[in-house]
This record gives structure tokens, sequence and C-alpha cells, in this order.
């Protein structure tokens, strides 16, 4: 019986989406601060209903063979046991996930 390949789901920020996808490898990167997506998995291309949201993802994915995703952007890395459909969802403003708080530079004024 061979054995069953490992599914994870990332779900990351990208240009003020959210982005979900699925992935046979995960890990950390050579690359200080930055997480390796590799082995992309996208929906089998002979279906008959085509989701606008997985196309324009597999059309922006294509050719690539490891992503190199900054921590600071990933909200959540699942081990999960089938893969699901990739999405695109909207960001902080049109959604429920909010991206961590960057540091707020506030100059003080002359005289304060």
């Amino acid at each position: 019986m061979p054995e069953k390949q490992e599914v994870y789901k990332v779900i990351f920020h990208n240009q003020g989406k959210i982005y979900e996808i699925y992935a046979r490898h995960v890990h950390q990167s050579t690359l200080f601060g930055f997480v390796e997506v590799e082995g992309l998995i996208f929906g089998e291309s002979s279906q008959v209903l085509v989701d606008p949201a997985e196309e324009k993802l597999q059309t922006e994915f294509k050719g690539v063979e490891t992503s190199f995703i900054p921590v600071q952007a990933v909200v959540r890395i699942d081990k999960v046991s089938q893969e699901g459909k990739n999405k695109i969802l909207p960001g902080a403003d049109g959604g429920n996930v909010t991206p961590f708080p960057s540091p707020v530079f506030t100059p003080q004024g002359k005289g304060d």
C-alpha cells in the first residue's frame, strides 16, 4: 500500500488579501525570516466547473517550484488529511483576519 503524502494548508497575507493554498512540503527556509512552500496542489483542470479564484492562483504560481513567504505574512499552517480549494479572501478590511501589528513611529515634536 503506497504511503499517503502529507498535505499542508498555508494561510498568509499578500498585497492586502489573504491567500489560502495547499502544498506538499512546508519548512523553514535557509533564507532568514522566510518559510519555504513547495509542491503546490491545484484542483483537476478537467473539471466542468472552473473556480476563477483558483484559476487566478494557478496562473500566479505557474512555473513556481518553491515559494518563499515572509514569516510575518504567515497567519497559519495546518497539516490536513486532504487538500481543499485554493482561495484568495478579502484582506483585513473585509474579513475577520487582521495582520500582526507593526510598530508605529510617532515623531516627537519640538517643544513638547
